[in-house]
């Protein structure tokens, strides 16, 4: 699921918006090809349009009778596909809110998500309140609706605020879309960014971090390219907060631009690994440079990945 990189605002991230003119916005202004205006205008039609689907936070949208009804083919999935592996949820604490931070792959399906939520509540059960930060067009894309009953919420500061300020286990994926439509070859790689918005949340709330690693993601189809320079080019990072527009091989595409209608992930292994708990005070003092401990869980995330990826003998079959 993505990413908590939608946690940014575009301008945030160095997008300064268009200035506008007297005739018009940036795109129709006079001398412009009217094909370009043309693009703006539906463009801007379209993330009006995922705007308006992009629903509050509602927590308790979360249904853990639907949860529990849905671990079997959960369960299929993680276990026998994906022969997911799970290590160190003992590290979780029991209770209380806790930031779950973890590394983020395999495009748009991200199936590390799916196995870490079976994990997690078949260790603390499914009344154990857990929410995931998901990117405004997962939580707004027709017939995804369900996954907020599984607990995702359009990933934006105030949402986590809610979740956290609620008691809950929030799983955030600072890399977001960056992070996940990697290349496949730096599928052993964290790939944050220097986003540190999760770093402020925590010491805003005084909550634990804990990083979650995961491994296999990457190897389910063949990334190719984050497609930064196209996704700027057709202005996706303003319109719709997309920084990339990946190009994979996958099926049943073969070639796939943007990943927007999935692929059919190839069975890669899953392994995941839960560190210890970091209470950023407690090791940082009482403010805390963010450079500083972004540069530490960074490097602690790297250590363990580099870790499993040793473990790897072959892509796909770990």
């Amino acid at each position: 699921m993505s990413s908590s990189s939608a946690s940014a605002h575009a301008s945030a991230n160095g997008h300064a918006a268009p200035a506008a003119t007297a005739n018009g916005s940036a795109t129709e202004r006079i001398g412009a090809p009217p094909a370009i205006g043309s693009l703006g205008r539906l463009g801007r039609a379209l993330a009006g349009a995922v705007s308006r689907r992009v629903p509050v936070a509602d927590l308790d949208v979360r249904d853990p009778d639907y949860v529990r009804d849905n671990l079997p083919w959960l369960w299929l999935i993680s276990s026998i596909y994906y022969r997911g592996e799970v290590r160190g949820l003992s590290h979780i604490p029991e209770t209380g809110p806790v930031l779950l931070v973890g590394n983020h792959s395999g495009g748009n399906m991200t199936p590390d998500t799916g196995v870490f939520t079976l994990a997690f509540a078949g260790h603390f059960g499914v009344e154990r309140p857990f929410y995931q930060l998901a990117h405004n067009l997962v939580v707004s894309w027709p017939g995804l609706g369900a996954l907020r009953k599984m607990g995702a919420i359009a990933a934006s500061p105030a949402n986590a605020r809610r979740a956290l300020d609620a008691g809950a286990a929030l799983l955030v994926y600072p890399g977001g879309d960056y992070e996940v439509h990697r290349p496949t070859w730096e599928s052993a790689k964290i790939g944050f960014d220097r986003r540190e918005g999760f770093l402020r949340l925590a010491l805003d709330l005084d909550v634990p971090l804990v990083p979650v690693v995961a491994i296999g993601g990457q190897e389910t189809a063949l990334f190719l390219s984050r497609g930064e320079h196209l996704a700027r080019a057709l202005r996706l990072d303003r319109m719709f907060r997309l920084k990339v527009l990946p190009i994979s091989i996958s099926l049943p595409w073969i070639l796939n631009i943007g990943d927007f209608f999935g692929h059919i992930p190839l069975p890669a292994k899953i392994t995941i690994e839960v560190l210890p708990p970091i209470y950023l005070r407690e090791e940082f003092g009482p403010e805390p440079d963010l450079d500083d401990v972004y540069d530490h869980v960074t490097r602690v995330m790297q250590d363990t990945l580099d870790a499993l990826a040793s473990e790897r003998q072959l892509p796909i079959l770990g």
